[in-house]
């Protein structure tokens, strides 16, 4: 399937034909269709799927045609609920970019940023507005926000903001919508809660879902350095990040106060190095990224929350110098880089105290993390496990089933969509992977 067999709207297959873009991605073609047919759609699909261009085209489509509420409401038609600020102007770059060849009024309300310019988006005729929950609360319980005349709602990355605890902000403001409206929720995982939430918020949604980790991984050479203390961790980083194939890296570090302060040893050691985290003003956060994608900066310094829907082009290096808690996390920080179709080298740090977590990722990534050892920097004590990788079966991936339950190895497989909720599941259909994630 091509671009112009999803019946786009002319300036929006204008704008995606500009970006050289001619085949969907395989969240595209499966969501974009049913998205445009006025069904609520739960979405579950990995980050560099190209899942934010598939909720935005249908957007853009919506606001292609005029607004059948009363001119009287100034509020938006669209209102898309993201997890973090970063991910929230991701999302909005998008709308420009396909949006370009229309005449699309959009913002921003997000923490971190001053009220005043959004409080003036807000009063005046908006189309789409991008917020994240807490700050989009804020502004409600001020009473400066109508949804009147609101036609769709999108929650993109709806695991993440359950996860920060957006629970009870996602359901009031979904409360504070039309009834009437169109809901599309993209998810990375898929458990139980993520059930409740899609039955409270979604009426008969079908679902799609794309299992994408195999295309990632595949791109991504994945490295495991056992390390057996801070000083070992820091000589092994001195030495990799003098590799001239590392062109741009992402190091993830478990918490904001480390991440600055190994940002600065880097600087002071003569590096392009910037820290990236929660503490930072908007503004702070916006120049970082905005030097790094200029390539002012090679080694951005990040936890998780501010890297979370970063995109950046040409990361050449993921370093995990803390492991993330979670599995999942793994996949999402190693998915900034090996995107578009370009390779990636995503390295691992980890200790005695991290075998158990290494073992979980092992297992949900369905394969052991190749160890390497640097000459002359070898641990003294080999301690993560046999050459054989993880005992046991693979996870499912996220997405196909309960969190935890054993399942197939991943594949490059795509779903055929089904009422939400219904009992039956349907076969997995193969399917290659056509163009670039967008």
């Amino acid at each position: 399937m091509s671009f112009t067999d999803l019946h786009l709207a002319s300036p929006i297959l204008k704008a995606v034909n500009q970006c050289g873009y001619t085949e969907p991605t395989p969240v595209q073609d499966q969501a974009i269709p049913k998205a445009l047919a006025g069904h609520d759609l739960i979405a579950t699909a990995q980050t560099g799927t190209g899942k934010t261009a598939a909720f935005v085209m249908p957007a853009l489509q919506i606001l292609s045609t005029p607004s059948q509420a009363s001119a009287r409401s100034k509020g938006p038609r669209v209102l898309v609920l993201t997890p973090t600020r970063e991910l929230a102007n991701q999302v909005t770059d998008a709308v420009r970019t396909y949006g370009r060849f229309m005449r699309v009024r959009s913002g921003t309300i997000v923490g971190g940023m001053p009220y005043v310019p959004q409080q003036r988006l807000m009063s005046q005729p908006v189309d789409m507005i991008v917020a994240t929950p807490g700050r989009l609360i804020d502004h409600m319980e001020n009473g400066r926000i109508d949804f009147a005349r609101l036609e769709l709602l999108v929650l993109d990355e709806a695991d993440r903001m359950l996860d920060m605890g957006f629970r009870k902000a996602v359901d009031t403001i979904a409360a504070a919508t039309p009834a009437t409206r169109q809901t599309l929720m993209f998810t990375a995982t898929w458990d139980k809660t993520m059930e409740k939430l899609g039955r409270r918020l979604l009426k008969n949604a079908l679902r799609v879902e794309i299992v994408g980790k195999t295309a990632t991984l595949e791109q991504i050479e994945q490295r495991l350095h056992a390390t057996d203390d801070a000083a070992h961790k820091k000589k092994i980083l001195r030495h990799l990040i003098t590799d001239r194939g590392m062109t741009r890296a992402i190091i993830f570090s478990a918490t904001k106060r480390n991440a600055d302060r190994l940002a600065k040893e880097l600087y002071n050691q003569g590096h392009s190095a910037a820290a990236l985290h929660g503490d930072m003003n908007q503004n702070a956060r916006n120049r970082t990224i905005l030097n790094m994608r200029r390539g002012k900066i090679k080694l951005l310094v990040a936890t998780d929350v501010a890297a979370r829907g970063l995109d950046v082009s040409g990361i050449s290096h993921v370093i995990n110098y803390d492991l993330p808690n979670n599995a999942e996390d793994y996949i999402h920080r190693i998915g900034r880089t090996g995107r578009a179709g370009a390779s990636g080298v995503a390295i691992s740090f980890a200790s005695v105290a991290d075998f158990d977590t290494v073992k979980r990722i092992e297992r949900y990534i369905g394969q052991s993390l190749p160890q390497h050892v640097i000459p002359g920097m070898e641990p003294v004590r080999p301690h993560m496990g046999s050459k054989n990788g993880p005992k046991g079966k693979p996870r499912r991936p996220a997405g196909s089933g309960k969190r935890g339950t054993p399942g197939r190895k991943f594949g490059k497989k795509v779903s055929t969509s089904r009422p939400f909720g219904s009992g039956s599941r349907p076969k997995s259909i193969a399917r290659k992977p056509v163009g670039s994630a967008i």
